[in-house]
């Protein structure tokens, strides 16, 4: 029988309570756990031991977690990293996701919570991952800070857009899937693919879960929602996002 490596996940995080208790949870979800108790440990063990994923704190010994963070994005700019501090503030979480995190949460935290976005992220990593071959793994994630269509301005940092329904925030799980459209523009997405790459197949997500977020696309950024110009139905295929 072939035996299915696990998931390694980095926690660099300096609160010996927090770190253990982070470490026994993940262990019993089937992950595999290293801790570092300070940044210059955590930026050597993410180097030697190559982890699916970071669990990275902000408020460091020797180095702090946005440097760290700075760090890592300049050498991979696909590993998941998962900002847990107990700096909550806008300005704090602004400030990580500008420098590359993909999620960001404040203590104190709720484990449930916690671990759900942590199999989210570990799910995303596997879609980058996976054979490119296969066809629903040939598509690209926007990396870009803003982008403009039409009328419509987004900005992925601030989470801000200026659109045909005014300004909105918008959230994380719309943030990804407009990046999976706008890197894809002119090709069909199936909804298959963007729940495999949006949610990875949890249990509370169907087909019809992106078909709500395609009705929330065309409120936000068409001018007739119920004639799209951008977001556009293809019958037995899915959507597709484009423009001139």
């Amino acid at each position: 029988m072939e035996t299915v490596e696990k998931k390694r996940i980095l926690v660099i995080e300096d609160e010996v309570h927090i770190a253990d208790g982070i470490r026994l949870n993940l262990s019993i979800q089937g992950y595999r756990v290293d801790v570092a108790a300070d940044g210059i440990t955590g930026l050597d063990k993410w180097r030697s031991w190559k982890p699916d994923l970071i669990v990275l704190d902000i408020m460091l010994p020797m180095i702090d977690g946005f440097s760290i963070l700075k760090t890592i994005r300049r050498e991979d700019e696909r590993i998941p990293v998962l900002i847990l501090s107990a700096r909550g503030d806008t300005k704090d979480k602004v400030r990580g996701l500008r420098y590359g995190a993909d999620d960001y949460i404040a203590k104190p935290f709720d484990l449930e919570e916690f671990l759900l976005r942590i199999n989210r992220l570990i799910k995303k990593k596997r879609w980058y991952d996976s054979d490119r071959n296969d066809d629903d793994s040939v598509y690209e994630m926007f990396e870009g800070q803003t982008y403009t269509f039409g009328q419509n301005h987004i900005d992925f940092i601030s989470y801000k857009a200026d659109c045909a329904a005014g300004e909105i925030i918008l959230t994380e799980q719309e943030i990804v899937l407009l990046k999976i459209f706008i890197a894809n523009k002119g090709k069909p997405l199936s909804r298959e693919m963007l729940l495999n790459s949006g949610w990875g197949y949890s249990k509370e997500t169907t087909t019809r879960t992106v078909d709500n977020f395609i009705v929330r696309f065309r409120k936000y950024f068409e001018t007739q929602p119920k004639k799209p110009i951008y977001f556009i139905s293809r019958r037995s295929v899915g959507y597709i996002f484009d423009h001139e």
